[in-house]
This record gives C-alpha cells, sequence and structure tokens, in this order.
C-alpha cells in the first residue's frame, strides 16, 4: 500500500536550498517500537504495549528534526487473521497517540500482501514487503529524505537487510543473533537493547540537526 502523509507530519518547511535534506528513522512497527506479543499481532491499539522510552526517546529525534517513519509486514492481515479495516483503525489510533505525544510520524509503511500465502486479494508481492527498499525509496522520492544519513533500526534481519540495501545506516536490536524471519545477514553501526538505547546512540552520532 502507498502510505499518504501523515497530517502536521514534516511542520513548517524552510525556504528552497536553506536547509539540508531531511535524514529518516525507519523504525520497525514490532519489536522495536511496540513489543511483539506472543501471537504477533493486537486486533487493538489498548492491547498494545510500547518498548521501554521508546516515546520519550522518539520525541527527542523527532524535535531534533528527524522524520520518523513505520515500517513492517503485517503478515496477520495477509493470511486472513485480521481484517484490513481493522489493522487500518490499529493504525490510526497508533498515529494519533504518537502525535499526542508530540512524535509525528511522518508516513505509515506497512506491507500487508504475501507472495506465497496471502487469502485471496492479498497474495502478491509488493515493493513495500520487506526486506524489499519500496519504503526507503519511496520516502527519499516524495519527500526528500536523505538515505545516506538516515536509519534504519529494527530487531529483525528483514528491516534490516532492506536499509542495507538502500544504502541506510543499521541500528539492530537483536544483539547479533540470527533472526529466523529469512532475511539475509545484514552489519549493523550500532546493537542495542531496545528502541530508546538505539535511538540515544544515534543522537550522540550526530548530535547536531540532521
Amino acid at each position: 500500500m502507498i502510505p499518504p502523509p501523515s497530517e502536521h507530519a514534516f511542520g513548517p518547511r524552510s525556504l528552497p536550498g536553506t536547509q539540508a535534506p531531511p535524514a529518516a528513522l525507519f523504525v520497525a512497527r514490532w519489536g522495536a517500537l511496540l513489543e511483539r506479543p506472543g501471537k504477533g499481532w493486537c486486533a487493538r491499539f489498548a492491547s498494545a504495549r510500547f518498548t521501554p522510552h521508546a516515546t520519550d526517546a522518539l520525541f527527542r529525534c523527532t524535535r531534533a528534526g528527524w522524520l520518523l517513519y513505520l515500517v513492517g509486514n503485517e503478515t496477520q492481515v495477509a493470511l486472513g487473521r485480521q481484517s484490513v479495516e481493522s489493522w487500518q483503525a490499529f493504525e490510526q489510533a497508533l498515529e494519533a497517540h504518537l502525535a499526542s505525544l508530540g512524535v509525528p510520524v511522518a508516513r505509515s509503511y506497512a506491507c500487508l500482501d504475501d507472495p506465497g500465502k496471502g487469502v485471496r486479494g492479498h497474495r502478491r508481492d509488493s515493493v513495500f514487503r520487506l526486506p524489499n527498499t519500496g519504503a526507503m525509496y519511496h520516502a527519499a522520492q516524495h519527500d526528500g529524505v536523505d538515505l545516506a544519513r538516515s536509519w534504519v533500526i529494527g530487531g529483525g534481519s528483514l528491516e534490516l537487510t532492506a536499509g542495507w540495501r538502500a544504502g541506510c545506516a543499521l541500528a539492530s536490536l537483536a544483539h547479533g543473533q540470527d533472526q529466523p524471519d529469512g532475511g539475509v545477514d545484514a552489519h549493523a553501526a550500532i546493537e542495542a537493547g531496545c528502541l530508546a538505547d538505539a535511538l540515544d546512540e544515534i543522537r550522540a552520532c550526530a548530535p547536531s540537526r540532521p
């Protein structure tokens, strides 16, 4: 799916040529921003749990000028376990909650399809299906994101592989363990225990406005 920009996500624009292209944080929705439940997903936003201090760390980063993008394969929709409408309601509630905390989401990238196991209407591939790079290149083309100065943060090799292919820096939350998600190995510049710790390290690498 091609996501529209979230309302008020980008704030006021500077005059052309007066500011460097924005840098982005591509954050895995599950396992990085949100704790992954035993079944892998939540039907209702009220049941979701953020990883420790994640929203505080994201607030500091977006205040410093980073654009926030959420990424992930929503396999439960592709397999027919959750309806598209239910997932959209979850995502809208998530974005609204983050916005209320001063953490705007620039765009939410999610693949609701699976070319091998998807149910009718969802059995197809997509450039947004990780480890494909559609999310990163779409942000670069439509929002002017500088991928070389951007980060992909996640605990699975699929998102890290996509980031590596797109030329982004990588922050792994997997502690170097093999991931059972079918991705290939990608070397991360940062390994951290949680999203908040990774963001603190990223901000230390680039203390000034990106």
